[in-house]
């Protein structure tokens, strides 16, 4: 719920042309980005802040179309200068995850198989030390 300062902010706040594009909640594969929600939130605060989480978590699952400009304001307050790259950078995941057939950013499938491959050479590098 927007407060009257909310709704000055939004009219004001320069947004990404990203933030016009719709995000269907139910092609998306929440799971996989309450992990990313999670991960990147603990990064930028430098701890895990589980209200801060649960908070965003609320507003990602709140509807089934988000409203990431919104939500962007309603951030501001916790995640200071990091809210609009993180906005950002979320909007991008769930643009690309209702795109994808398991709901899933081909982004994030594509960093899973590097650290996949990685591990891999890090395996056969340390057996052929043995």
């Amino acid at each position: 719920m927007a407060t009257g300062v909310d709704a000055k902010l939004l009219k004001s706040t320069k947004f990404p042309p990203e933030f016009n594009q719709k995000v269907d909640m139910q092609k998306v594969n929440v799971q996989v980005m309450k992990k990313w929600i999670a991960n990147r939130v603990t990064e930028i605060l430098g701890t895990e802040d589980d209200v801060v989480i649960e908070l965003i978590f609320d507003l990602v699952e709140g509807s089934r179309h988000p409203d990431i400009k919104s939500m962007q304001i309603q951030l501001t307050g916790f995640l200071d200068k990091d809210t609009p790259t993180f906005c950002k950078e979320l909007w991008k995941l769930l643009l690309s995850a209702q795109t994808s057939p398991q709901g899933v950013p081909k982004e994030l499938l594509e960093a899973k198989k590097q650290e996949l491959m990685q591990e891999k050479v890090g395996i056969y590098t340390r057996a052929s030390y043995m």
